[in-house]
């Protein structure tokens, strides 16, 4: 067993493929591999699937860089509207590709030294209930937009703003 070296979770020790740029252990990514088959196979999983991608990617943020910076604040911002987010948001899909387009207006923003007490380990040992899966995800992202307490004004600005452009695209 291995320490990932972004997400700090404990994972097997293993060679193997892992993401471009997020930085995680092969162990850690192929936990990753199999939640997201989770959730791809079964419906029941897939509620909260848009969780599990933005508490993944930002509790591996990588180095900074235009794709990590891209990267984190995109998925900061689906984590900000999907845990704080009060009223039906609609598809979050056109919200986050207008923060894509927008991206040479992000910074780096430094990651927490903690990136939250859930990750991806939590959920893969929820296992094949459906429940337990969708309680692990909405812990997972709790967490990780916790951890990030530090950005949320920024965040949330910038969230602002990629929203008004997406409806302006409509």
């Amino acid at each position: 067993m291995i320490t990932c070296p972004q997400c700090g979770a404990l994972v097997s020790a293993e060679e193997g493929p892992t993401h471009a740029y997020y930085g995680a252990a092969p162990g850690c990514w192929a936990l990753y591999g199999e939640v997201l088959a989770r959730e791809y196979e079964d419906y029941r999983f897939a509620r909260l699937h848009r969780l599990t991608v933005d508490s993944y990617a930002v509790q591996h943020p990588g180095r900074p860089e235009p794709r990590t910076i891209q990267s984190v604040v995109v998925h900061l911002i689906g984590l900000q509207l999907g845990i704080e987010s009060a009223e039906p948001m609609g598809p979050l899909e056109p919200v986050l590709q207008a923060a894509a387009d927008a991206s040479a207006a992000f910074h780096w923003l430094e990651p927490p030294a903690s990136l939250g007490a859930v990750t991806v380990v939590d959920v893969h040992r929820a296992g094949a209930d459906a429940a337990a899966h969708l309680a692990a995800v909405r812990a997972w992202g709790e967490s990780t937009w916790a951890a990030w307490a530090s950005h949320h004004g920024q965040v949330r600005e910038w969230a602002a703003m990629v929203a008004s452009r997406a409806r302006r695209r409509r």
